[in-house]
């Protein structure tokens, strides 16, 4: 049976114009979504055509297995999880087909992303109303599959609304139009003889009836709750001429919309769209000191013309600020408030958006239910509305295994009746010993409700059924939505039959049997669920796998509970045209392998399941971490802060114990070592990494790619420098002494920067002292000889652990050797007391210049009146563990000087990595993607700036034009 299954599987891949995986890492990246649910599925398809679809539904039917329809994959609800081949049409169907300004229209493929497609559409006035959490790269397959709506639906609607064709493929492989169709249309339809024949006969076979129809209107949750997908949306089929007294036409879309592609394959889908809101908005962040203050003036505020109207809670709050990117928007929030509603206005005019943000303020302020509001305009609503989005990722940030669980969270009631329900269920909540999490859309009447959970632990899992099901008899009550967006999926479509009566359901279930009849799309959702309780993640009550690790994951409470904290919202996915820097590897291939996502996902299975008594050794995993650069960006930039570079870092230490060090490997590693003796006869080095033949003898020997230039060692070394230099040009007393980390990559390939690194400090009255240390160990770091870092940590600990301190701080040149004292050290060091005192006083150049011009220790004056363009490009670890400011700042110090920061996210090169020959296209996609365009778009004077050692050569390679360190630039313009 194995061996036909694999017969057949490769008969299909065959067949395919795009691909099929088997292998058992694509099954195990594609047996979760955002959701607490895994299952293994059978493979995962990139399908490129229509044909391909055809082909794969065929396979479905001829073999009885099951399609799973996938885009980003962020569903909470185990949509995207289940035991057939995934389809995930995020790879190839990603156009956007037309648009019609006129007609305000716009056709897409479902692996559109929402945000990708409201660029496109911002020059022409227009946009995709609809906007969840997840929109900077979420897809709009997925948005209609679930039926999404997020934070602008109180204006804007859900997706429902915006649906006005879909393009679909049956579950016989035929294909089917649905769009807006008159009765005389509709009748004629249900006469053809086919599949979508069938389906217009037996719509009209099980709504037509008046008492059919009370029925669902009676037991579907209240039409004044917009914002709701229990079970498919029978309700909204009635709204038309086919149905009932009105001229609406009828429209399939409406029922197809929040069916979480159980019924149809879609392939194309045409949206209405809106004129862009109005551009002046003014956001007032009523501050609570209880929740039940908080919801009591949702209906209050709603009284005004509201664009957004949502509530974070302090469970929420308090998760940002360990998280680096989100303490930097915390800064509106005053004291510590027990709930947050954020109420945004909006006007063409600032003179009308400020009258209305006036009678809001005065509204919440005569309530007395607010101790604080304050009113937030231009860059702080965005940074509010970053802190309020990231909320479901940072809930990932809660260390152990209790999590908040994703079961009920996503319930709507009619306005009115939200106080009250509320306090209904943080009663229930308390006699579960439950303390929920409050978030989300209050001005919708929906709120993200979470318990905290050990789904690792049986019991905690009997509370997950059992809240669940508490809940849904609570929402019955108050005939609303168990699903208010984030659809029924397994966690919530048991309990459609309660929400909505057996007769209804029974409806639902012969509705998925005319459209599916051999049940081959996205089985166990919505109908005929899976039991919500099963096929989770984690094994409740299971052994939990002890794993050593070198490196100190003790602030996770291990490596495997570092992994565990990949929630699945997939930032890691965002696309370079919405900032930052993860992931970059996924930015050039597109593929879910090479996400941050995958890795933590890839890691967690294998330490979970593997039977090795090292678990590491597995090549899976060496295949999923190849393609990661260890920028560190998914520290700072991921919601839940999952740490792969240091995950990557003890992959290949622990995988090279069981399989060997390469030649290659230990080239890199010990490049100081080796750096060291040719700087001994650097002409000669350099002649043969400059001339054609010995250079290529060189790269081919190596595995570099030939296309790369080698770095150069510099004529005389650091070292040597610094053995020849006193402090002559200190004038009388100093301002303050500084220890210099001379790093080894400073040292051997960029002296001349280490020069006018001193050079700039002494003759603004530094003084500066040398000590004999080891090198930082970074290259070791990177590629895994974690051991031999571990010993330099160690080493340098001890030197400068009686040295450093606030007034005699450690200050080095270059990003990933300095900022290693402050990342990895203090996880590597025996000495952590030591590591973290050392870490706590170690500075970038440029950090310590920023804090001298604070103090009024390093003015203007001292330097040139010239005028000089500069464009900067910033090194991938200064961006993840401290920010580019302070190179902006100190570039920005002679008056005449204008500097604009490259928004480039990582440069692509990466220490090694973009030397690697197997790993060079990547790493030039990669600087494609916004520095080599920004470098050659620059003004022909500028200058462009870099402060990382690979990210100059990349630039070089990538474009050919030098780039200076900024302590360069400072140092030519000292008067």
């Amino acid at each position: 049976m194995v061996i036909e299954s694999s017969k057949v599987l490769k008969e299909l891949k065959q067949q395919l114009e795009g691909q099929l995986f088997t292998d058992d890492l694509m099954r195990a990246l594609y047996a979760t979504d955002a959701s607490v649910y895994r299952k293994l599925p059978l493979g995962v398809a990139y399908p490129k055509t229509l044909e391909d679809l055809k082909l794969l539904i065929n396979f479905a039917n001829s073999h009885s297995t099951s399609l799973i329809p996938r885009t980003a994959g962020t569903s909470l609800a185990g949509q995207c999880v289940g035991e057939g081949i995934v389809v995930d049409v995020s790879k190839h169907f990603t156009k956007i087909i037309d648009l019609d300004e006129n007609a305000r229209t716009v056709t897409v493929q479902p692996g559109v992303v929402r945000d990708e497609l409201n660029n496109f559409l911002k020059p022409f006035g227009l946009f995709f109303g609809p906007n969840t959490s997840t929109s900077n790269r979420c897809m709009i397959g997925g948005m209609v599959g679930n039926n999404s709506s997020g934070t602008t639906s109180i204006q804007y609607g859900v997706t429902r609304d915006k649906v006005l064709k879909m393009k679909t493929l049956l579950s016989d492989g035929s294909e089917a139009v649905f769009e807006n169709t008159s009765k005389a249309e509709f009748f004629k339809k249900a006469k053809l003889s086919s599949l979508e024949g069938n389906i217009y006969q037996t719509i009209y076979k099980e709504l037509h009836s008046e008492a059919v129809q009370k029925r669902i209107t009676d037991n579907f949750p209240k039409p004044e709750i917009h914002r709701r997908n229990t079970g498919y949306a029978i309700d909204e089929l009635l709204k038309n001429e086919v149905f009932s007294e009105t001229s609406q036409a009828f429209n399939m879309c409406k029922l197809l919309s929040g069916s979480e592609g159980t019924l149809a394959f879609t392939t194309e889908i045409m949206l209405q769209l809106d004129p862009l809101p109005p551009k002046e908005s003014i956001m007032v962040a009523a501050h609570f000191d209880s929740i039940e203050n908080c919801l009591q003036s949702v209906e209050l505020t709603m009284q005004h013309n509201l664009f957004t109207c949502e509530m974070m809670d302090k469970t929420i709050l308090d998760c940002t600020k360990q998280n680096k990117t989100q303490a930097e928007n915390r800064a509106f929030i005053v004291d510590d408030p027990k709930a947050i509603l954020m109420c945004e206005v909006r006007a063409d005019s600032f003179e009308d958006v400020e009258k209305q943000a006036e009678h809001l303020v005065k509204a919440i302020q005569d309530s007395g239910l607010s101790y604080a509001w304050p009113v937030l305009i231009g860059a702080v609503i965005e940074k509010a509305v970053e802190l309020r989005k990231a909320g479901l990722g940072l809930l990932g940030n809660i260390i152990g295994d209790r999590k908040s669980a994703a079961c009920i969270e996503d319930t709507a009631v009619a306005l009115p009746d939200l106080a009250n329900y509320i306090a209904e269920f943080t009663q229930l909540m308390k006699g579960h010993n439950q303390e929920a999490i409050y978030y989300a859309h209050a001005g919708a009447g929906e709120l993200h409700l979470r318990p905290i959970l050990n789904l690792k632990k049986s019991e905690d899992v009997a509370m997950f059924r059992q809240i669940t099901t508490d809940v849904a008899h609570l929402v019955k009550k108050y005939q609303g939505s168990m699903s208010g967006e984030h659809g029924d999926g397994i966690v919530r479509a048991e309990f459609i039959p309660l929400m909505i009566g057996e007769e209804n359901y029974q409806l639902l279930k012969r509705i998925k049997k005319v459209f599916d009849p051999q049940d081959i799309f996205n089985p166990g959702k919505i109908v005929d669920a899976y039991p919500m309780d099963q096929n989770l993640r984690y094994q409740p009550d299971r052994t939990e796998p002890e794993i050593e690790t070198i490196t100190d994951f003790s602030a996770s409470l291990g490596i495997l509970r570092e992994a565990e904290k990949c929630n699945g919202s997939g930032d890691c996915r965002k696309l370079p045209e919405f900032g930052g820097t993860m992931c970059p590897s996924y930015r050039a291939t597109r593929n879910e392998k090479d996400t941050t996502r995958a890795r933590a996902n890839a890691l967690r299975e294998f330490l979970t399941n593997s039977e090795k008594a090292n678990k590491f050794d597995h090549k899976e995993l060496k295949d999923v971490f190849d393609l990661c650069l260890s920028c560190k960006a998914c520290a700072s930039e991921c919601p839940s802060s999952v740490d792969v570079a240091s995950l990557k870092a003890e992959f290949q230490y622990q995988y090279q114990k069981a399989n060997g060090v390469s030649l290659r490997t230990k080239l890199f590693a010990y490049n100081n070592t080796l750096n060291g003796f040719s700087s001994a006869l650097p002409r000669m080095t350099n002649f043969f990494f400059k001339n054609s033949l010995t250079s290529s003898i060189i790269k081919n020997t190596f595995g570099i790619a030939k296309e790369r230039s080698l770095p150069l060692i510099s004529r005389k070394s650091l070292d040597k420098y610094i053995q020849s230099f006193d402090n002559k040009n200190i004038d009388g007393n100093s301002i303050k002494t500084v220890y210099f980390f001379n790093d080894e990559f400073t040292n051997h390939l960029d002296t001349p920067i280490g020069e006018d690194a001193i050079e700039l400090l002494t003759r603004l009255n530094y003084n500066i002292k040398f000590v004999r240390h080891s090198e930082s160990g970074r290259s070791f770091i990177s590629k895994g000889l974690l051991e031999q870092a571990k010993k330099l940590a160690n080493k340098n600990v001890a030197i400068f652990k009686d040295l450093i301190s606030a007034e005699t701080p450690l200050i080095g040149i270059e990003p990933s050797a300095i900022l290693t004292f402050t990342d990895e050290y203090p996880r590597l060091a025996d000495d952590k007391v030591a590591a973290q005192h050392i870490a706590k006083h170690s500075l970038l150049i440029e950090e310590f210049i920023q804090q001298e011009i604070n103090l009024g220790h390093i003015k203007a004056s001292q330097f040139t009146s010239d005028s000089k363009t500069i464009k900067f490009h910033g090194h991938c670890h200064q961006k993840a563990l401290r920010n580019q400011l302070s190179s902006f700042t100190i570039l920005n110090l002679p008056e005449n000087y204008k500097v604009t920061i490259i928004p480039s996210g990582c440069c692509g090169m990466a220490g090694s990595f973009g030397y690697e020959k197997e790993h060079y296209e990547v790493s030039m996609q990669i600087g494609e993607q916004t520095l080599f365009p920004a470098v050659r778009k620059a003004p022909e004077a500028a200058l462009i700036s870099a402060n990382g050692t690979s990210c100059r050569h990349q630039i070089m390679d990538g474009t050919q034009t030098e780039a200076l360190h900024p302590i360069t630039i400072l140092r030519r313009a000292l008067l």
